[in-house]
């Protein structure tokens, strides 16, 4: 999930659950006044029916001792309202009061609302004694309005009182649950805002951190890179892990390249210091050829000539590779001076696959292998020397094996040799050893592991090349 699509999920999802809660609560205090308003409407009715009554008997009576006062307008006024009481009281309902009792109230104040009609009637037509009557039995039915209407409150208060408490406990356990429902609502807010600035803030001081580090030339950092997300940081972060690997690939390579060239650099070194003016050398060869050969020295001609060979392709440039037909030409130049020298006492076999003559090869990679099984194998026999070069195709390329049934060596030796370390061959004729040809090997064809070697002391050496496809 990307970081946008977090933030416009979760933000709305929590303001969404504060004002549901909010609402809710808003929502049962609105019920909750609403009834406890309704209740008090009655209740006050009530009351204001009982004192409306009671001060028009008061008015009432002003008129009837004082009938030069102008209580008849405060007179009328009051009988108005008390009307307005009266048709209220007959269009509510109680659910603690049956019916007929709430038309009751409102027929006694309908009564004295007539009875004081009739006594205003009565003061008119100059009647004291009926007027008096009918104040006796307003003054009655204002006594009966007042019990009445204090009965009606105390039903209506012994009614609600129950679910007045129970009120109390809901608006109590409100009070709790919103309470409650804050203290959720923001400890939810302060772990979103911790997660989402986690996952934001958090990959970025990580990315900062490790860029710093390769900065500074620390290229391990991505075995410390670990990222499981799917967002925008998480891919940056991939994109970080794989431009550093890819660094460190470059790197490697421009080290091996390094590496070679220092490698070509010493061995162009080595053939320089070993150079005599090559020409003169050359043409003293090709002189002393000619002259042996007008003497008759046919053997001695050939041999010269191999000779001759051999240092002119000794000092060729050697980052250039050559044929597989080229090294063994060479192989064979050499074995021809062994031989002149050491006769019977060796023998040089060679089994090679022609499908594989033309294939590329560095430069001076089989003549040191050869030398270094006589140098180091066969030099000390007396009789029976053997080296044998076999290179044969197979499926994942070309394998050469190097025989030699020569004195061997020790484990440790040969370890150190396949371990390509300085210092474990003795100088060659041509300036190259077996670590040597290993080195350049590997550089050449950018892979570990293509050597081999099968040795004991007293049982001889093996050693397989693979050249890979």
């Amino acid at each position: 999930m990307t970081i946008r699509k977090k933030l416009l999920l979760f933000i709305p999802l929590l303001v969404l659950l504060v004002n549901s809660v909010t609402f809710f609560l808003f929502q049962s205090s609105q019920t909750v006044q609403q009834s406890y308003g309704i209740m008090m409407d009655r209740i006050l009715m009530y009351n204001q029916s009982a004192q409306t009554a009671d001060l028009t008997l008061r008015l009432l009576y002003q008129d009837l001792i004082h009938t030069e006062s102008n209580s008849t307008t405060n007179l009328d006024q009051e009988q108005h309202k008390l009307e307005e009481i009266r048709s209220k009281l007959s269009k509510i309902t109680s659910p603690s009061l049956p019916p007929s009792t709430l038309t009751g109230y409102s027929h006694m104040l309908e009564t004295l609302i007539e009875q004081t009609t009739a006594v205003l009637a009565a003061v008119e037509a100059q009647t004291p004694s009926i007027a008096f009557a009918h104040y006796a039995d307003a003054e009655h039915t204002t006594g009966f309005i007042r019990e009445e209407a204090q009965r009606l409150v105390d039903i209506e208060l012994a009614f609600y009182q129950p679910i007045y408490q129970e009120v109390q406990q809901e608006n109590t356990r409100m009070n709790q649950l919103s309470s409650a429902i804050f203290v959720v609502n923001t400890l939810m807010s302060i772990v979103l805002a911790i997660w989402i600035s986690q996952s934001i803030t958090g990959p970025v001081r990580k990315l900062v951190s490790l860029a710093r580090r390769v900065s500074l030339g620390d290229l391990k950092v991505v075995d410390s890179l670990r990222s499981h997300s799917n967002d925008e940081l998480g891919i940056l972060s991939e994109a970080f892990k794989q431009m550093t690997n890819d660094l460190v690939v470059l790197m490697e390579k421009d080290k091996a390249n390094i590496e070679q060239e220092k490698l070509l650099k010493e061995l162009e070194l080595q053939a320089l210091q070993n150079q005599m003016n090559p020409h003169f050398l050359f043409n003293t060869l090709n002189v002393l050829s000619k002259l042996a050969l007008l003497e008759g020295a046919e053997k001695t001609s050939d041999l010269i000539i191999s000779m001759s060979n051999l240092l002119r392709y000794n000092l060729r440039n050697l980052d250039q590779p050559v044929t597989m037909k080229d090294e063994l030409n060479i192989v064979q130049e050499y074995c021809t001076i062994q031989q002149a020298r050491f006769r019977d006492r060796i023998q040089f076999e060679l089994d090679i696959d022609e499908s594989t003559l033309q294939e590329p090869i560095p430069a001076l990679t089989l003549q040191p292998m050869v030398e270094n099984a006589f140098l180091h194998g066969v030099q000390g026999m007396e009789q029976g020397g053997l080296i044998r070069l076999e290179i044969m195709r197979i499926p994942k390329g070309i394998l050469i094996k190097l025989i030699d049934n020569g004195c061997g060596m020790d484990e440790n030796t040969r370890q150190a040799i396949l371990r390509m370390e300085a210092g474990t061959e003795k100088e060659h004729s041509t300036g190259l050893g077996t670590r040597n040809v290993f080195k350049r090997i590997q550089l050449f064809y950018g892979q570990p592991n293509l050597m081999n070697i099968d040795s004991a002391p007293g049982q001889g050496t093996t050693i397989t090349i693979l050249i890979p496809k």
